[in-house]
Order: structure tokens, then sequence, then C-alpha cells
């Protein structure tokens, strides 16, 4: 073998076997799914955002996205991810309801696709109720 690939091929190994693992988040991201669940674990992102719903929306939108009497649930109607982050940033009216925007906040505005994620997993009947269990990183 060649100097030159002696060279090379290590580090064409460990660029594709840490591409992989971005891969993977992409492949998830391409199918709609922004969580994660391995033997009923959860990744970083969909245990954040359990964190993050819980610090600034459960005390609205109820324990676990089940809704409440002031905010309704979240899990039974899910939007899309545009129009979750729009409402989000921007805030929400339906009727007497109003919710505030949420673009300021520096607890929950860089991690709306964390909340969505977590939101999504329970949405799906992946995630069940509760504290989920991390991933090991």
């Amino acid at each position: 073998m060649s100097p030159w690939l002696q060279l090379v091929l290590p580090s064409v190994v460990v660029f594709s076997a840490g591409g992989g693992f971005g891969a993977s988040s992409q492949d998830d991201l391409t199918t709609g799914k922004f969580y994660k669940l391995v033997n009923g674990k959860v990744d970083a992102r969909t245990y954040n955002g359990f964190r993050r719903y819980n610090g600034s929306c459960s005390h609205c939108h109820g324990p676990d996205g089940v809704g409440s009497t002031f905010a309704s649930a979240l899990v039974d109607r899910l939007p899309g991810i545009e129009a979750f982050r729009r409402d989000v940033r921007e805030g929400q009216r339906s009727g007497p309801s109003v919710m505030k925007g949420f673009a300021d906040d520096p607890n929950v505005a860089p991690y709306i696709d964390d909340i969505y994620a977590y939101l999504q997993a329970r949405a799906d009947g992946a995630l069940g109720r509760g504290r989920p269990e991390r991933l090991e990183p």
C-alpha cells in the first residue's frame, strides 16, 4: 500500500463512520421525524424538548401535551413543523384564547425543534407520559 493511501484511508474510514451518525439524524428529518427512540430511550434532542416543554409550555398545554382548561392538547393535533415554529415564535389567537409569542424567550426560541421532537414522539404514540429515559451519548 502506498504511503499516501496509508494516510488517506484511515481518514476516510473515520469520516465515513462519523458521517453515518449525522446521516442517520438527517434520514430521520427527511422522514419528518424529529425524534429518535431506541429501546424506549430518547435522543438528546427529544429529552431536551421534554425539559423545555415542562419548563415553559406545560402550565398551559398540560402535562405531556394533553391539554388543560387554558390551552388545547398538542398531542391530539400537532401541526406541521413550520406552523408550529410560527405559532411558538409569533403567538396565536383562537377566539378568546391567546398565546403570547416566544421569539424573544431564550429558554424557548432556540429550542423550538427540540420541543417539537418531544411532542411529535408523544403525538405518534412512540413515547408515553412522564419523564423519558435518555440514550447515553
